[in-house]
């Protein structure tokens, strides 16, 4: 290993943890503050091919922790209004994406960046609303099971669209091949990988060698992902497959808090740094507009489906529009699917600016809607405000 690598892993390392404190203690995320240490870094060392290879690695640990936290049977669970605030508010985010995008930057962009708009990430909301003590109300418990669905069907939009692109070309026979391969892979994963990879991590304890057990589901992990990869369809659907497998065994928890320590110690980091290195900063003034543009489309484009699809549910507007606010979040699943995009040549880096910049905004936005929505006096008037 070259000693130049070595230095740039340790800036990095450093970096993360250092603007992640620093973000966590002003109350904001901590991926933030990865992203924009990564920038500030980026200015001094500009990252190497293999720091960027290696950094990928903290993408495939995102959607494999991504699915080990979700459950088979929690989405069979979701129930009505979390399903349907779910697909309501995937389908408007794709819609609205795609609508934004489109007289700037064409069809195929569009077609990216409208599935960029539909993944959620509800870590930050679940902060706010424990702060609110509204976790286990059932705007809380909406937002929660509604995330399990959408994360399900943002990764699998992204990976058809990212697979669609890559080919060159859009006609239905591509599409059907592409959806029936995502089909076989959902179904190998959730109905044949659980029991088989619990008889083998089993029979590994049996023989003794329980410490196995991580060793082994990193490499089935990689295996998954390659696979994917093979098959012409992203990656990360084999990760975040392959963690929804193992989601459904008994080893769950000791593989989620082992591997937890490393992924998010070490790769995911890396990966966020990684992000903010690859920013050019000179492309900020040529995106600024389309950016503010696609940052409104998506926040806006959560709260009107998301909260749709709690109205058609049966809930009233209060609680809608809560449930709406609660879903605007975006992080990780983005730009590990902007990674793979810009590895396949599909998408230019002026793109990474314009996703962080949603992603920041949507985070910053979020807190101070939520708990305005929840404040008795104002969530009707600010209905009424972003309905009109």
């Amino acid at each position: 290993m070259e000693l130049e690598l070595i230095l740039y892993l340790a800036l990095m390392l450093m970096t993360a943890e250092t603007f992640g404190w620093i973000f966590a203690r002003i109350g904001q995320p901590v991926v933030l503050g990865q992203i924009i240490g990564g920038v500030i870094l980026g200015m001094f060392f500009p990252p190497t091919t293999e720091v960027i290879d290696i950094s990928m690695l903290g993408v495939l640990f995102l959607l494999f922790m991504a699915g080990l936290e979700s459950s088979v049977d929690e989405l069979k669970e979701a129930g009505k209004v979390g399903f349907l605030t779910a697909v309501v508010g995937v389908v408007v985010a794709f819609l609205i994406g795609f609508a934004v995008v489109y007289p700037f930057k064409g069809f195929k962009q569009a077609l990216l960046f409208g599935a960029l708009a539909t993944p959620t990430s509800v870590s930050l909301t679940v902060r706010v609303l424990m702060e609110l003590d509204a976790l286990k109300t059932v705007e809380g418990n909406t937002i929660i099971t509604a995330a399990i669905v959408d994360d399900v069907l943002g990764v699998i939009i992204l990976s058809v669209v990212i697979s669609i692109l890559v080919q060159g070309g859009i006609d239905s026979v591509g599409i059907g091949v592409i959806l029936l391969k995502v089909m076989a892979f959902l179904v190998i994963s959730v109905y044949i990988t659980p029991p088989a990879i619990d008889w083998l991590l089993r029979k590994v304890v049996r023989l003794g060698f329980a410490d196995s057990t991580i060793t082994l589901s990193v490499a089935v992990l990689f295996a998954f992902a390659y696979l994917a990869e093979h098959m012409n369809l992203a990656s990360i659907l084999g990760a975040y497959l392959f963690g929804l497998a193992l989601s459904e065994t008994e080893f769950r928890k000791p593989i989620f808090e082992h591997t937890r320590i490393v992924a998010h110690s070490i790769f995911i980091p890396l990966f966020f740094v990684d992000v903010g290195m690859n920013i050019p900063l000179k492309s900020i003034s040529h995106v600024g507009l389309f950016a503010i543009i696609f940052t409104v489309g998506a926040i806006v484009s959560k709260i009107i489906g998301c909260g749709l699809g709690a109205l058609i549910a049966g809930l009233d507007l209060k609680r809608a529009l809560r449930i709406g606010i609660g879903m605007i979040p975006r992080m990780g699943v983005e730009l590990a699917m902007l990674a793979i995009a810009m590895n396949a040549g599909i998408v230019g880096k002026e793109a990474y600016v314009v996703i962080v910049l949603m992603i920041f905004f949507s985070t910053l936005i979020t807190p101070p809607l939520l708990k305005m929505s929840f404040s008795r006096e104002n969530s009707e008037e600010l209905g009424h405000l972003i309905l009109r």
